[in-house]
């Protein structure tokens, strides 16, 4: 007798439930590949050909103009260098300053925790407004500094709350055998907490990563040097703006054939500037499901 299939085993409702499921995942997948494959190919075609017949698989008609073009560019490759810079040092503080504040508060024994659970909640809803902000960042010294756009979102809630509850998922046995062998607070939190915790930690600085490096509202409002603006705020301008720099387009004599160039080197930017978070993420994949599930374990 021929042995049913692992999907044949199911129930009439769970394999409707199922097929649904699929077909929805394969038409989110399609959404997200047909755009990014026609980004990738839109920035090797000649923009003449690309404006006038669109997409083609003729490579005669393809060249890499435009990539040769920004990465010739020397403000990209500053906005690139402070994007990287401000994104990693962004993630280490709001990392650590989530992971501090999330063990307290996970901590059954702390005095003040519901006063605190409150006004961290309340920061979720309300804030001080963009003009408060601003004027407390310039009374601090910040303006045009690094610091300005790191320590204003340096904390954040959502975070806390996921890592409190991956704490509250760890056996109270790992601390009562610590405090057995002699171990204080520190020493339990940073040689053995910690490397428990790898897998939220992961998680977590992938998440502030990503947020930093896609963010550039905050380094147009606070940072004016352009030798300290990240690579957004220069996307900014060719993507949203259609303004690329002079440098890239100034060699072509006709407005038709700069708008046709400019046109085109959105689409290299666009890859150029995704390739860090593509290489990143394999490396994070492994520890990504595990500690997005730990706030779905406790409430």
């Amino acid at each position: 007798m021929k042995k049913k299939s692992k999907f044949m085993r199911y129930s009439v409702q769970d394999r409707v439930l199922l097929l649904v499921g699929y077909v929805l995942l394969g038409l989110f997948v399609i959404a997200i590949v047909i755009p990014m494959l026609y980004i990738i190919v839109a920035s090797f075609m000649d923009p003449i050909t690309l404006q006038n017949k669109g997409i083609t698989f003729d490579f005669s008609k393809w060249t890499a103009t435009a990539y040769e073009r920004v990465i010739s560019n020397k403000q990209i490759w500053v906005g690139f260098k402070n994007a990287i810079i401000y994104s990693v040092v962004f993630t280490f503080v709001s990392v650590g300053v989530t992971l501090l504040a999330a063990y307290p508060m996970s901590r059954s024994d702390f005095k003040g925790r519901g006063f605190f659970n409150v006004m961290f909640m309340i920061t979720m809803f309300f804030g001080g407004g963009l003009i408060p902000t601003y004027l407390l960042i310039s009374s601090l010294g910040m303006l045009d500094t690094i610091w300005a756009i790191i320590l204003p979102g340096a904390f954040s809630v959502w975070n806390m709350i996921i890592a409190r509850t991956y704490y509250q998922g760890i056996p109270t046995e790992l601390k009562e055998a610590a405090s057995v062998d002699g171990a204080n607070e520190i020493v339990y939190y940073f040689k053995i907490l910690l490397p428990v915790c790898t897998p939220v930690i992961a998680v977590l600085a992938l998440w502030q990563f990503v947020g930093m490096w896609n963010s550039y509202f905050d380094a147009m409002i606070y940072l004016n040097d352009a030798s300290k603006q990240p690579l957004q705020l220069v996307l900014r301008s060719i993507l949203i703006q259609n303004q690329p720099e002079s440098g890239m387009i100034s060699d072509m004599q006709s407005t038709a054939q700069r708008a046709q160039l400019a046109e085109l080197l959105k689409y290299a930017t666009i890859i150029i500037s995704s390739l860090p978070l593509l290489v990143m993420y394999p490396f994070f994949q492994k520890y990504f499901d595990s500690g997005i599930m730990a706030g779905s374990v406790k409430g």
